[in-house]
């Protein structure tokens, strides 16, 4: 998709103020949840427009019961993609979509093939079970999958094809006192890499069972299961899952401490 592109040191996938945010994804929803499975743009400080009927936005409980007033709760006087499911593995948007080439139909994924070695969610925190997936590959073509999500409790390696490294993910909690419940997610993808050869993360997988609900584990292989190794070569793909409000995703050369433009700062509503 962009292998054969000039790639500038910073590159915005996904912003929600844009023209057209979900310009190169694809998304999915379940109809059996015709009132619960969703993705709109809303506003974060107002969550409006209101999505239409049968649709019920939920709205995020952050603070703790015995506790409400321990966080703040700033939104942003913005427009953000409103992600929602009570089953997580059934609504999400991808990037790049599903694609079928070649003879008889046969499915040819398109690569995304950013090379930057950090990636960059920023997402609220709605306090509902969230995951998202990015496939990376190495020099070789050799190619797997790191799904972080806030139901895993522990890393682990499922060899499967392509293998699948599933690493746990959690917010500030609401009595750290944040200032707001927006987190902006970094990852630095080639340091995931050695994970992928790891016996001890292969074997917690017998160990330990994914959540019911949680995006299932592809099929596994009748031989050896080829995982990616050595050097870092690119991602293959994005993909968020319910439920989540998501601003932007962006890959960069530099990690958290880079020096960004002020449109990807996060800028609360102001109060009345």
């Amino acid at each position: 998709m962009f292998s054969s592109s000039v790639q500038p040191g910073l590159v915005s996938l996904f912003s929600s103020t844009g023209s057209d945010p979900l310009g190169l994804f694809a998304s999915r929803t379940d109809p059996s949840l015709p009132s619960d499975s969703f993705i709109c743009l809303v506003n974060d400080a107002s969550s409006q427009p209101a999505p239409p009927p049968p649709r019920t936005l939920i709205t995020a409980n952050d603070s703790d019961e015995d506790d409400a007033n321990v966080s703040p709760n700033y939104a942003l006087d913005q427009t953000v993609l409103h992600i929602q499911s009570p089953t997580v593995k059934t609504t999400y948007i991808r990037c790049p979509p599903k694609r079928l080439n070649g003879p008889a139909g046969v499915r040819k994924d398109e690569h995304l093939g950013l090379k930057h070695p950090w990636i960059h969610l920023q997402v609220r925190n709605m306090g509902r079970e969230w995951a998202f997936e990015v496939g990376i590959a190495d020099q070789s073509g050799r190619e797997g999958i790191v799904r972080c999500s806030t139901f895993q409790k522990r890393p682990k390696l499922k060899l499967t094809n392509p293998p699948l490294l599933l690493l746990p993910l959690s917010f500030p909690p609401a009595s750290s006192r944040p200032l707001t419940s927006w987190s902006t997610i970094s990852l630095n993808l080639p340091s995931l890499l050695p994970h992928f050869s790891s016996a001890s993360l292969a074997r917690a997988d017998e160990d330990e069972t994914d959540q019911p609900g949680s995006p299932p584990p592809l099929d596994r292989r009748s031989g050896g299961v080829q995982v990616p190794s050595g050097t870092y070569s690119h991602v293959s793909y994005v993909k968020v899952y319910a439920t989540c409000r998501l601003r932007r995703i962006w890959f960069s050369e530099g990690g958290p401490q880079q020096r960004l433009p002020w449109e990807f700062q996060l800028y609360a509503a102001e109060n009345e």
